[in-house]
């Protein structure tokens, strides 16, 4: 049925096209996200992809093809094509096809039908893991290859549901407290809690694995706590670098009745074993060669883990994978702001973390005031006349960093400073040489990778107590970087347009101020250069998650007008 008023066409390709000028525009967005990826977000008209792994993924958080179809149905504009209700079918419907399971000591591969257990045991792929066959439909699989034949299987298109069960792992007991060591009131929030129960499915063995996508400053590491007080058993939890390591036992000793005795440090600096160890990804990818062994590796076998949890899976390193594929019987937790992964590897976690199991959208937060509203500017400036010609002949990829660090950044982060002189400021960047003169034009500390983690924490105590109102941090401020007062960022500098590294940088000032007030996301842009062109790709995220985008040009002094002007 034709209706017009509607913001969706979906077309026969699987794209679906949203208008943004739409009084149904927000309701669609939410409705799509739960079920396809964005793939560009220009001003008027965003581009989404319905995916065979978007599709799988929605149906293991119980979403059926009928609801699909309705939802696609519901918002758009123009009949759906019929090839794309038949793929939706299709694709979804593989999902469940295929179950591993435990029957005694073997590990069992169950096919629907004899028709597809037929095209899984001709597989090349697939075969290697396979020890022999049971029936028609069943396959014997090597319990060692548990991970190894799901991601084989998804390589050939078909999911696996993955049923056979975990490893109770080593007692542990303990409790969430009522009150924190620091004497403020402490529970889990309703969607923390919803959270932790569809990843514990009651202990049984459709839960146990999976990723709950939150964003940052929503408490992921709540999540961890209250899947640990459920599973009462002693975890093993990797995290992106050594700052993250402290907070997540700074937690657990002020939320938990932990003791320190029975949590551990395992980093460069530290290698302590115990009931809770917190670990690095750097650590454990540590080698003396390329040629050499991950002898850190041996801390998945140090303990009976009964439990696992990967923060920031989407940072989850190629050789963790490897390691994570050979424990599929220990419970695993992922988590995430965003399933993005710029090496495309998201179908590995599909596989070997789990499906994800739990999302909220960041506008649900903030309008119910978990986390702060906040407005994204994008604001645009011209490359000096004498960098022109610099530009024009660079390679590609040099062209970016010129265009990045353009010096006329800095009258503007100036200006932006001044502006906000009794806000907590972090300017935030990726070039240290740009970074250093900023620091010493706005006379502010810098910290970078090479800053000790002592020095650190100095700087970031001072930031958090006010007697510090401004940091210049380089990529070590992107993860596990906990300042809740800081509300205004400044991004001179990124990663190539990566939008995970978009969602850990405004979630540096997403969380709630006490005051109500606006956390402002500030990207300074090259005009017509690599720089805009990046910044496109990380405004995508920002755009997928519902937030105010606005683009001006440096003249306009933007900032100076009330945000509530950019709000409908």
């Amino acid at each position: 049925m034709v209706n017009p008023t509607n913001p969706l066409i979906v077309q026969s390709d699987k794209s679906v096209l949203l208008e943004v000028d739409n009084p149904l525009y927000e309701n669609a967005r939410d409705s799509l996200a739960r079920f396809a990826e964005l793939v560009k977000s220009p001003e008027y008209v965003h581009t989404y992809r319905v995916t065979p792994l978007s599709l799988w993924n929605a149906a293991a958080m119980g979403m059926s093809p009928n609801e699909v179809i309705a939802s696609l149905e519901k918002f758009a504009k123009y009949p759906i094509p019929g090839n794309i209700s038949r793929e939706i079918v299709d694709y979804m419907s593989r999902y469940g096809m295929i179950s591993l399971y435990k029957e005694g000591p073997d590990l069992l591969l169950l096919c629907e039908d004899e028709d597809l257990a037929e095209e899984i045991w001709r597989s090349k792929k697939v075969r290697e893991y396979l020890i022999d066959r049971v029936d028609s439909t069943t396959m014997r699989v090597d319990p060692t290859k548990r991970g190894f034949v799901k991601t084989a299987l998804i390589e050939i298109g078909h999911p696996v549901e993955d049923v056979a069960g975990y490893v109770e792992g080593e007692a542990l007991y303990f409790e969430l407290r009522e009150t924190s060591l620091g004497s403020k009131p402490f529970h889990l929030r309703g969607y923390q809690k919803d959270a932790v129960a569809i990843f514990h499915a009651g202990g049984g063995v459709r839960g146990g694995s999976g990723v709950v996508v939150l964003p940052c400053g929503a408490g992921k590491t709540m999540v961890g706590m209250g899947a640990m007080e459920n599973l009462q058993t002693s975890t093993l939890i990797l995290c992106p670098n050594v700052v993250a390591v402290r907070q997540w036992i700074t937690e657990l000793l002020d939320k938990t009745t932990l003791t320190p005795e029975q949590v551990g440090e395992y980093t460069g600096d530290e290698k302590l074993i115990r009931p809770v160890t917190v670990a690095t990804y750097q650590i454990l990818t540590w080698r003396k060669s390329r040629d050499d062994k991950f002898k850190h590796f041996k801390i998945f076998e140090a303990r009976n883990w009964g439990l696992i949890i990967y923060d920031e899976v989407h940072l989850l390193p190629a050789p963790v994978f490897r390691a994570t594929a050979a424990i599929q019987a220990t419970r695993r937790l992922g988590l995430t702001a965003t399933l993005v992964r710029e090496d495309g590897r998201e179908e590995d976690v599909f596989s070997l973390i789990g499906p994800k199991r739990f999302d909220m959208p960041w506008k649900q937060l903030e309008d119910q005031g978990w986390i702060a509203t906040a407005i994204c500017y994008e604001i645009r400036l011209e490359l000096p006349d004498d960098m022109r010609r610099k530009y024009a002949l660079a390679e590609d990829r040099k062209k970016y960093r010129i265009a990045a660090e353009n010096p006329r950044k800095l009258e503007l982060i100036k200006k932006l400073v001044q502006y906000h002189k009794d806000d907590n400021v972090l300017v935030i960047g990726m070039y240290l040489d740009q970074l250093r003169i900023i620091a010493e034009e706005i006379d502010a500390p810098l910290i970078t990778g090479k800053t000790p983690n002592a020095e650190r924490q100095r700087l970031y105590n001072l930031f958090r107590s006010g007697e510090q109102k401004i940091l210049v941090v380089s990529k070590v401020a992107n993860f596990a970087l906990d300042l809740p007062d800081a509300n205004v960022a400044i991004q001179v500098s990124g990663t190539f347009g990566s939008r995970q590294e978009e969602a850990q940088r405004l979630g540096r000032i997403l969380r709630p101020k006490t005051d109500g007030s606006f956390a402002r996301f500030y990207s300074v842009v090259t005009r017509d250069t690599r720089d805009m062109d990046f910044a496109a790709k990380r405004q995508l995220f920002l755009t997928e998650q519902g937030y105010q985008y606005v683009i001006a040009a440096v003249e306009e002094n933007v900032w100076e007008e009330p945000p509530e002007t950019f709000f409908n």
